[in-house]
């Protein structure tokens, strides 16, 4: 089993980095949100890391902490989730804000990421709500219901799902709870 590794970025592909280790290039599968570290060739990456062994190949994912491949290693037990699947969540939304849909039941943010459709990401939201309240990290707090029809809103008006939640996150703590007045607001991260 790789369960860590650390090396230098070779090839940065569309969804795959290269990393060189030990004078061996291993090509890992990640989430587009590692991209936003990566500035380049040359730079030294660490990622944890899920093998899977498949009869044709022997494929590598890899995220930037321990925290992201333990959700993977959830997400992957779930019918119909396989592991490009389950990079693909992880790259459109974070790990708290997935919490934050599944406890929420909020199977319309997962509709956002490409390759989701309605029965699958109610689905997700079923079968994860227990799985993953074990998981949840100390600190977390469910978004609220507000939260949740503004970022609908967002993604709605054409935001991604990782855009929607930036501008929610950069909302203030003692702005109003009227889900217009937060929507102006959100708004205004992107002028």
């Amino acid at each position: 089993m790789i369960d860590i590794l650390t090396g230098q970025v070779a090839v940065l592909g569309d969804d795959y980095v290269v990393v060189m280790v030990g004078g061996v290039g291993l090509r890992v599968y990640v989430p587009k949100t590692i991209f936003d570290t990566v500035t380049g060739r040359g730079q030294i990456l660490t990622l944890y890391t899920h093998l899977v062994v498949r009869e044709d190949a022997l494929i590598l994912y890899g995220f930037p902490n321990e925290e992201e491949r333990t959700l993977f290693d959830t997400l992957i037990t779930v019918s119909g989730v396989g592991p490009r699947l389950a990079v693909a969540i992880l790259g459109a939304l974070s790990v708290e804000h997935l919490h934050n849909a599944v406890a929420s039941e909020s199977p319309e943010i997962l509709t956002r990421v490409p390759g989701i459709g309605k029965k699958l990401a109610q689905k997700l939201v079923f079968e994860l709500k227990d799985k993953l309240r074990a998981d949840l990290p100390l600190g977390l707090s469910a978004i609220s219901d507000v939260d949740t029809d503004v970022l609908a809103t967002l993604t709605a008006l054409g935001y991604s799902v990782v855009e929607a939640q930036s501008a929610l996150q950069s909302i203030p703590r003692d702005a109003p709870q009227d889900v217009e007045e937060r929507v102006r607001i959100a708004l205004e991260y992107f002028a």
